[in-house]
């Protein structure tokens, strides 16, 4: 663990990218084997709207990163933060502890208030508009929403306490694992449902995916599904029944070319129409 957490003290920007891309390249094939959905779309056409997000949200988080790094420093050389303020423990426990809440505050929580306070969702709402949700939806978010996540992000380095070798590794894993979730790929329900107990799974995260209240206002998890089952946002939902995408952007262009989404923002709030 001491190797682990020395090595994402330091990781370098080019290693973080493999990380990134691995991942997509990874989930992106394995789709094509094991899918959940019948991919009826142009996979690749698809992909570019998502990647631009992916990119503006590495250029946010790129030209921020100084902000975490000062900020993880800080509160190490002040003692400042719950993991500073607890007594010695296991490194792997202290790791696990603070991988857990910096996914609490940075993650949960955020995507939680994104749903609940209108300015907030109308960048959110980007994210659901997918219609097509695969492994690319990961880090389809508007800039505006890569601010907000990472405000979230640094308030719980902040709470928290975290090193920076425990923000890495918290990051990556992040990535990482969003990607897992919200891949395409059809895994035994057994399997897929004991996952689920302790991270978050495909199945549970497309729940959050369908198009019409109350579902998508459930499974708000990254990492830990545990969240989701203390504060009560947990549901499940068969995945014959899902319809991705979200009511209030039902136009194809809009929910699918990079100019309209980069505008939904500041059109206003839309009001839910439809429920189950």
């Amino acid at each position: 663990m001491e190797e682990i957490i020395s090595y994402f003290e330091t990781i370098p920007s080019s290693h973080r990218s493999i990380i990134l891309v691995g991942g997509i390249t990874f989930f992106f094939l394995l789709e094509y084997a094991v899918p959940l959905f019948k991919m009826r779309y142009k996979k690749f056409k698809h992909a570019w709207t998502n990647i631009f997000f992916t990119i503006t949200t590495i250029l946010v988080n790129f030209v921020l990163a100084f902000l975490l790094l000062k900020t993880a420093d800080w509160v190490v050389a002040t003692d400042f933060g719950i993991l500073q303020w607890l007594p010695n423990m296991p490194l792997w426990a202290y790791v696990l502890l603070g991988i857990a809440l910096l996914d609490l505050i940075g993650a949960y929580t955020a995507h939680w208030a994104e749903h609940r306070i209108k300015p907030l969702w109308m960048f959110h709402i980007i994210h659901h508009t997918d219609t097509n949700v695969d492994t690319t939806t990961a880090n389809r978010h508007h800039p505006g929403e890569s601010v907000i996540r990472f405000a979230f992000t640094l308030a719980g380095v902040f709470i928290v306490g975290a090193p920076i070798g425990v923000v890495m590794l918290y990051q990556s894993l992040s990535v990482v694992l969003s990607q897992f979730n919200h891949a395409n790929i059809k895994m035994p329900k057994w399997l897929d449902t004991a996952i689920s107990w302790v991270i978050v799974s495909p199945d549970m995260h497309k729940v959050h995916h369908h198009h019409v209240m109350p579902y998508t206002d459930t499974n708000y998890g990254n990492i830990f599904s545990i969240w989701d089952r203390l504060f009560g946002t947990f549901a499940k939902m068969n995945n014959e029944d899902i319809v991705y995408g979200v009511d209030t952007v039902p136009d194809p262009k809009e929910n699918a070319e990079i100019g309209p989404l980069l505008k939904i923002p500041f059109q206003g709030y839309r009001k839910v129409t439809t429920s189950e």
